[in-house]
């Protein structure tokens, strides 16, 4: 079955919902208990454990040499041919809109869909036509195109192969696939950081969903030497937090610490499946940060945590979805009591 269709609000200018608002889940559930228990996103729980920031961290511009050996740390861990590949920012969301503006043709933009509504907005920004479709084949047709690999919120997968092919066309006319690989750093899936050499493919990566530090505000992006140029050109200088440098170059050279939580994370996805089981909840998909429900129950189910004080994503244009993150370990008692009585 085909699933298309925009999110709520993703025309320019208009607001677009996302996971971790707080404030609007306090004015649905006015009577809600507090503290919140918040599973509508897909940052981790469990925050790396960096070392104090220095204490010039904030009072001195972030260094040169710090963004540099930052730069050459992600390249590792990414898979990327070498750091002249690789762009930092302040969080991926800020580039997006970069990344679209650099195709000089600004004809049909198609995102594969139903998935993450930044990117549609960020093309017609940049002045493109949007087409967003369910159909893979139909990518081809446009001067960018935007996948994201593995999907939020379904936990789809495109593979390798047919990226690749994808950017093979993308390139010949001049254009770019794009490649959100957020959520791939705890996916059994192939990333393609190692094929962007050949032009026409730009990877985005981000910091702080598996390393649980979505406020740190840092993401990548990953492309040819050309490409990358042209975006840190735009950046300008300073484009990474001097705080943001330090707790990453830490984060991304700690190989021992990303083995263990990616099978602590898989781990804990596997009690909230069997968690949502019990309650009759069938999971469809997701991944290990996140799973996704598909449910005709599904705005009941949204009403029901949401009256105990447990936020989960739903997408009121897809009435029948629902994606559900992982429980820090204090919170997992007061899902469990919650599912219970469904």
């Amino acid at each position: 079955m085909k699933l298309a269709g925009p999110e709520i609000g993703d025309r320019i200018g208009d607001p677009i919902q996302h996971g971790g608002n707080l404030s609007r889940a306090r004015a649905l559930f006015p009577h809600a208990p507090e503290p919140w228990v918040d599973l509508s996103t897909g940052i981790s729980p469990h925050s790396y454990p960096h070392s104090p920031l220095p204490g010039n961290a904030f009072t001195r511009l972030p260094e040169v040499a710090s963004a540099e050996r930052l730069k050459v740390l992600a390249a590792a861990a990414y898979g990327v041919p070498s750091a002249a590949h690789v762009a930092a920012g302040p969080g991926t969301q800020i580039l997006l809109p970069m990344v679209a503006d650099l195709i000089a043709r600004k004809g049909q933009a198609a995102v594969l869909s139903p998935t993450y509504a930044e990117h549609a907005r960020a093309a017609r920004l940049a002045g493109f036509e949007v087409m967003e479709t369910a159909d893979l084949d139909r990518l081809a047709e446009a001067d960018l195109a935007v996948i994201v690999n593995p999907n939020n919120p379904t936990g789809r997968i495109v593979s390798r192969a047919d990226l690749l092919a994808l950017a093979a066309i993308m390139r010949a006319k001049g254009g770019f696939l794009v490649v959100d690989e957020a959520f791939m750093d705890v996916a059994e899936a192939s990333s393609v950081t190692d094929a962007v050499d050949a032009g026409g493919l730009v990877v985005l990566r981000s910091f702080g969903k598996f390393y649980g530090m979505a406020g740190l505000r840092l993401g990548f992006v990953i492309s040819h030497p050309e490409t990358i140029a042209r975006i840190e050109n735009r950046l300008g200088p300073w484009a990474v937090s001097g705080p943001a440098l330090h707790v990453a170059n830490e984060a991304l050279g700690d190989t021992e610490w990303q083995n263990a939580m990616r099978l602590r994370l898989k781990e804990d996805a596997a009690r909230l499946d069997a968690l949502l089981g019990a309650a009759g909840i069938p999971v469809a998909d997701g991944t290990s940060l996140f799973r996704f429900i598909r449910d005709p129950r599904a705005q009941a189910i949204f009403r029901h945590l949401g009256e105990k004080g447990i936020l989960v994503r739903r997408f009121e244009e897809r009435p029948d979805d629902l994606r559900i993150g992982l429980p820090g370990d204090s919170d997992w008692p007061r899902l469990e009591e919650a599912l219970r009585s469904i």
